[in-house]
Order: structure tokens, then C-alpha cells, then sequence
């Protein structure tokens, strides 16, 4: 936790004055019928409440944010930001293996039962995840960003529609692209919001593909563009008999600081993922990557309009397309 907290107190007032600037002047993505202070009228301490639960859980748990933040690219990858991944039962988005190992729900529920109490009916789940998210990443060291809200709750949410709508880890670059443009989001943006993984952990199988195993049962490194060093250390955390529960983090050095230092690991081959891995190999993010990793301002100021356009996927803003549930697991009764 000190790391983290070093890294948010450290910065001097001239970074936020200039991350604000930037969202000033930058090009803002279309966000719908959304809108800055949607709950300035309805409930003026929506966003209070909710960054405070974030505050608490995050100071309890370091692993928070790079939950909530998995949390919100796999809502709104798959039916837009309408918080249908938080929706449980059979057949459920929650439900695909895919989204098993997801978490931070309880981060959310927690922040939905205190605005029930002083705004009931008022403030969505769906908001409350782009929230969350939000300033899970503020909290772990990363850019204040401003978002729109008067995001409504989907009522439809289906296991089939997830493994069409997210990135695997052993995707190409063509893969991503393929799949980031159908959301709306450049090569810019999937260099960017790829610097997610500058935070959280992974399970072992997201990345067995870049090993093999061999006669004797051991493994061995296959995939050419991982540091032979750092796939030694990835093996002794990860053996071929490793608990399937068992997890290491996405970045090997500052893992609880939004930072530049993904970008970092991938210069010199320490990409997690083989769909990490190739964003420096890839003659179109190469640039994008040598930039970020030696200037971490541009990073932070190219992720301030990727997040914002990433919030405004497919959101939902009228009875027709969405409600307010009543708690975040179920959708309201008819």
C-alpha cells in the first residue's frame, strides 16, 4: 500500500491543472444522452458515496482497483456499459468461464446499498461501475478523469454473447483491432487502454499458451517474444501442477501503481500476455508503446479520452432500453 499512496502524493498540482487542460481541449467522444452532474439535482453526493466506498475497499485490499477495472472492459464490451455483467443466474454473463474469475462485485453491491438509503431509485448500477472503476484507478496512482453519467441498467444479459465481445489473451493484433473497432475505439485507443494491465493479477491459464509441457512434466518456454528471465519466473510460480486458483500479477514491478511501467516491460520482452506482447512487436503500436513507456504524462493524458470513450460504449439512457435496478445481482420485477 505505500507504493500507492507515494505515487498519488508525489505528483505537484501542475499534473492534475494539466490532465484537466487536456480534457478540455481534447476531442470528446460521443456519449449519447449522457451528461456531466446527471445527479446533481437527484442525488448532489452520488459520486461522493460511491468514491468513498472505493476509497475504503481499495485501502483494505490493493487488489481492488485492478478488479474494477477488469470489471468495467467486460461490461461494456458485451452489451455496452449497462452493468449486465453484474447481473447473476444461469446463462448469465457472470456465468461464461470467461468471466469466472471476475471481482469486485462486492465493491459495487456496497456502493448501490448506500446510495438505496439516501437517493433510492435514483443511481444506477451501471453508473456506479463506470464510477468505481473511475477512481479505482485515481486511487492506485493513476489520472483523475471526468465522466458523464445517466447511464441505465440493461435487463438482458446472456453467457453467449461474452466470448464474441471480449479479448482473449492470445488474440493478434489484427484480432484486436477487428474487435476494438466494432466498439467504436481506435489502434490509439487499444495501445492505451491496453496499459490497464499496468495493474491486477492473472490466473496461470491466461498465459499457458506461451509455454508447453514436457516428457518429464515440466515446462518450457515456446513463445520467442518473452524474456526467457521473466518466463523462468512465470514457471516457478506457475508449474505444470500449479493450482488452478493460483494467480501472479500482471506487472512484475510496481503491480499495485497505475503507472507507466507496462509499456516499460514490454521495451524489454515482459509482457504477461502474448496480446500484450505484440502491441510492441506490431509496426502500428510500436511508437505508441516506446512513447508511453518513456514518458508516462503522454500515457496519462492519451488514457484520460480512451477511458471516456471506453465509459460511453453502447450505454442505455431511456425506460425503453434500461431501469434502475433496485440492487445490482438481479433486475427489477415487473
Amino acid at each position: 500500500m505505500e507504493e500507492r499512496t507515494l505515487a498519488f502524493a508525489s505528483r505537484p498540482f501542475v499534473y492534475y491543472f494539466l490532465i484537466l487542460i487536456s480534457l478540455c481541449i481534447a476531442p470528446s467522444p460521443s456519449c449519447g444522452d449522457l451528461s456531466f452532474g446527471f445527479y446533481s439535482a437527484s442525488c448532489p453526493t452520488a459520486e461522493f458515496m460511491v468514491r468513498n466506498v472505493v476509497r475504503t475497499a481499495s485501502s483494505r485490499d490493493p487488489t481492488i482497483p485492478g478488479k474494477l477495472l477488469r470489471l468495467l472492459f467486460h461490461d461494456c464490451f458485451v452489451e455496452g456499459c449497462d452493468a449486465s455483467v453484474l447481473l447473476q443466474g444461469n446463462g448469465t454473463e457472470r456465468s461464461d468461464p470467461a468471466n469466472t474469475s471476475l471481482d469486485g462485485f462486492s465493491v459495487v453491491d456496497s456502493a448501490k446499498r448506500v446510495l438505496e438509503l439516501f437517493c433510492p431509485g435514483t443511481v444506477s448500477c451501471a453508473d456506479i461501475l463506470a464510477l468505481a472503476a473511475r477512481d479505482a484507478v485515481e486511487f492506485a496512482g493513476g489520472p483523475v478523469v471526468q465522466i458523464p453519467t445517466g447511464r441505465r441498467d440493461g435487463k438482458v444479459s446472456s453467457a453467449s454473447n461474452v466470448r464474441p465481445n471480449i479479448i482473449d489473451t492470445s488474440f493478434t493484433m489484427d484480432e484486436m483491432t477487428k474487435l476494438f473497432s466494432s466498439k467504436g475505439l481506435s489502434l490509439d485507443d487499444l495501445a492505451t487502454l491496453s496499459g490497464a494491465h499496468t495493474i491486477g493479477r492473472a490466473h496461470c491459464s491466461a498465459f499457458s499458451d506461451r509455454f508447453q509441457e514436457d516428457s518429464k512434466g515440466k515446462l518450457t518456454l515456446i513463445d520467442a517474444s518473452l524474456d526467457n528471465a521473466y518466463a523462468d519466473e512465470l514457471i516457478k510460480q506457475c508449474p505444470a501442477n500449479a493450482n488452478p486458483s493460483t494467480m501472479v500479477n500482471n506487472d512484475p514491478e510496481t503491480s499495485f501503481v497505475f503507472d507507466n511501467q507496462y509499456y516499460k516491460n514490454l521495451l524489454v520482452r515482459k509482457g504477461l500476455f502474448q496480446s500484450d506482447s505484440v502491441l510492441f512487436g506490431d509496426d502500428r503500436t510500436r511508437k505508441q508503446v516506446k512513447s508511453f513507456a518513456n514518458d508516462q504524462f503522454s500515457f496519462f493524458e492519451s488514457w484520460s479520452p480512451s477511458f471516456l470513450k471506453l465509459t460511453c460504449i453502447g450505454v442505455k439512457t431511456t425506460e425503453d432500453e434500461g431501469e434502475i435496478r433496485a440492487s445490482c445481482s438481479s433486475t427489477n420485477i415487473a
